[in-house]
Parts: structure tokens; C-alpha cells; sequence
């Protein structure tokens, strides 16, 4: 035990989140919303929240910039917000996993919800958040159901209904361990438990950190969960994630994830529950070696074939992979062959 509790607050490569001051107001909420060079999708994001607004007194609501260098996230702020809502701007680009920890330490509510700024929630997210953690006082977090929705405003996916009526989810560690469930915008955390545990941990450089955040965070204690889809995650190309499939960098993440998660798993059932997910990252990344392969972009799609292979050697996962491979070299000699001799 005292091994796990260790590896739970190891704060090395993770943000320390000291109390918030004894003399500084404690709202109910903080909604802080990270950016960089975002301020195009900010008003939507901001916009959700102010409609939902019940007051400073009760929500404090910032914006900390991660010193945006193609826009200014501010005049946004300020358009939209006056001084109603705070804006933070980092002195030096540190990275989106460390601005989310400056969200964590600047927030002075006992419930945290980090709303990335392409993101948004709708009417009464935080109402049935505020419900449902108040009846589960032992819960660490709580999530909603999320909904994916394209570049285009259709909706691509809905979250999967964990428990049909709002409360604690059985078994959820198994659940999140294994697989990706949850988005980031569904989540909110009490800020006493990221004062425990600390914040998200900075050696993932694309992606993994809020996966990795979810399962330790479900190791520590009990999940509630909210069945109405109040959340909305938006489906950029030009997003961190997407940006890092060519070089495999969201594969690598995400392995790298694991093998940190694989440290406080349970001891009888950690093995397995690292194969599963292992399983399912080999799967995310045979989806993508095949949209590179259709989109002719043969370096990106052999580069995430590999990804998928270190991620996983099930025979499922290999025979995947080596059909997309066989059609990534037959379209690679189809080119050679089309090219005119000189």
C-alpha cells in the first residue's frame, strides 16, 4: 500500500498543487479554460459557460494562456466577458500539460472543470455536476456523457452510457484502465484530490495525460457519473492530437502512458488491465496507420503501423497490420510503376 500510495503522489514530473490560502474566497466552481493560439473556438467555449454563469461568488471563471502567438485569445475575453472573467497569460510557451497544471493551481473552487478551449458544455452541465457530486461526497470526480462532433458540427460519436441512472459507476477502473472512455470536457475533479495526487504529468507531449490523470484518479477513489450528454468535444484537424499522428508521437504518448499507469494498478489484476489497454492503443493506431495508407501518405501510415505492433503482438493486431501493410506496398508500386522512365 504504501508503494501505491507513493506512486499516486509522485510529484516528479507532475504539477504540485498547494491549498488554496486561507484567506482567499472559496467559490463552489472553477472553470478555468486553458488556450494557445485558440481564440478563434474561444467564444463558443467561453460563451457555454456564460450562459450558465450563476455568479462570482459561486464560479470563478479564468482563462490562462499558454503565450498564444498566432492570436489574442484576451480581446476575446474582454469582447465577450468584460471584467467578469480573469485571463492569465503564461510569461514563456511551457506546453499544454503544464498550462492545464497552472489551471489547477490558480483555481481557488472545490470543484475544478478544465474546459479545453475548443471544447464547450451545455445547458445544465454544471447544475447536474453540482447534483452529482453532492450526493456522492466520497467520489474523487465525476464525468457526464460526452458528444464528438466533426469539423463540420455533426455529431461523429456519443459516449458510452456507463450506468443508466447518476451515480458511482461499478468496476470503473477496470473500464478506464482498459480503454478510453471520457473527454475532457465531461470531467470535473474536486481540488482537494488534485492537492493529493497532483497535477497531470508532463512526459506525455501530445496526448495520454488526461488518460493517465482518469486512471489514477480511479485508483484513489470512487467515479460518479452523469448519463445526459452535457459535454462536447470538437474533432479538430489542426488539433495537438491530430498534429501528432504522422510521426507516431500520440502512439508513443500513450504507450508511455501505460507503462506509468502500469506502476498503481492493482498487483493480482495489473497485467491484464495493462494488455487490454495496450490492446486498445494498437487499435487506435491501426485507425490511423489506414486513414494515412487511403490518404496516400505511406510514411505516416508505416510509421503508425510499427506503433501499433510495440503497442501490442495479438494475432488480431498483427494480421491487421500486415493486410494494411500489404495494401500500403502494392499502392507504393503501383506509383513506382506508373512513373515515366527518363
Amino acid at each position: 500500500m504504501r508503494d501505491l500510495e507513493a506512486a499516486l503522489r509522485d510529484m516528479r514530473h507532475r504539477g504540485a498543487v498547494p491549498p488554496v490560502p486561507t484567506a482567499a474566497a472559496r467559490p463552489l466552481w472553477s472553470v478555468m479554460i486553458p488556450v494557445f493560439n485558440g481564440a478563434s473556438d474561444l467564444a463558443q467555449s467561453l460563451g457555454s459557460v456564460l450562459a450558465q454563469d450563476p455568479g462570482p461568488e459561486i464560479m470563478q471563471i479564468e482563462v490562462v494562456d499558454d503565450c498564444s502567438t498566432a492570436d489574442d485569445p484576451e480581446a476575446v475575453v474582454r469582447a465577450l466577458a468584460g471584467d467578469r472573467v480573469a485571463f492569465y497569460r503564461q510569461p514563456v510557451n511551457g506546453g499544454h500539460a503544464r498550462n492545464f497544471n497552472s489551471c489547477i493551481a490558480r483555481s481557488r473552487g472545490r470543484l475544478v472543470h478544465i474546459l479545453h478551449a475548443d471544447d464547450w458544455v451545455g445547458t445544465g452541465f454544471y447544475q447536474h455536476m453540482q447534483d452529482l457530486l453532492a450526493a456522492s461526497p466520497e467520489a474523487v470526480m465525476g464525468f457526464c456523457r460526452h458528444t464528438i462532433v466533426g469539423p463540420d458540427g455533426q455529431t461523429q460519436h456519443v459516449s458510452p452510457l456507463e450506468v443508466e441512472k447518476p451515480g458511482p459507476i461499478p468496476g470503473w477502473l477496470e473500464r478506464i484502465s482498459g480503454q478510453l472512455r471520457l473527454q475532457p470536457p465531461s470531467v470535473v475533479v474536486r481540488r482537494d484530490v488534485y492537492e493529493d495526487v497532483g497535477g497531470f504529468d508532463t512526459r506525455m507531449k501530445s496526448c495520454g495525460e488526461d488518460w493517465e490523470m482518469w486512471v489514477r484518479l480511479a485508483v484513489l477513489g470512487p467515479v460518479v457519473f452523469e448519463p445526459t450528454p452535457l459535454a462536447f468535444y470538437r474533432d479538430a484537424p489542426a488539433s495537438l492530437t491530430k498534429r501528432s499522428v504522422r510521426s507516431g508521437q500520440n502512439i508513443r504518448d500513450v504507450r508511455r502512458a501505460t507503462d506509468i499507469v502500469a506502476g498503481y494498478l492493482p498487483g493480482p489484476t495489473a497485467p491484464a488491465l495493462v494488455r487490454r489497454a495496450r490492446f486498445s492503443w494498437a487499435e487506435w493506431a491501426l485507425y490511423w496507420a489506414w486513414q494515412q495508407v487511403e490518404a496516400g501518405d505511406l510514411r505516416a501510415g508505416f510509421t503508425a503501423l510499427r506503433q501499433a505492433v510495440l503497442c501490442s503482438q495479438d494475432p488480431s493486431v498483427l494480421g491487421r497490420a500486415a493486410r494494411i501493410a500489404t495494401i500500403g506496398a502494392r499502392r507504393r508500386l503501383r506509383h513506382v510503376w506508373a512513373k515515366p522512365n527518363v
